[in-house]
């Protein structure tokens, strides 16, 4: 899972460098121009591939004990 995390964080780097929106005026909803849509579409997948980072591909410290409650 480690590597498919990792293969995420390089596919919305590779995403995130768009060049097919930047002449494009269509509105999605009609409100919002479908390149800041697009982005918030890529901010949105970073949020969900940080968490999945956060969850398989963190590196876990055994070598402190956080269940004693006492001092640090």
């Amino acid at each position: 899972m480690k590597y498919c995390v990792w293969g995420l964080v390089a596919l919305l780097a590779v995403l995130h460098h768009d060049l097919w929106f930047w002449e494009d005026a269509t509105l999605v909803g009609g409100i919002m121009p479908i390149g800041l849509f697009y982005h918030a579409g890529i901010s949105l997948s970073a949020g969900i591939v940080w968490f999945l980072a956060t969850k398989f591909a963190w590196p876990v410290d055994d070598s402190t004990d956080v269940t004693d409650g006492g001092d640090a």
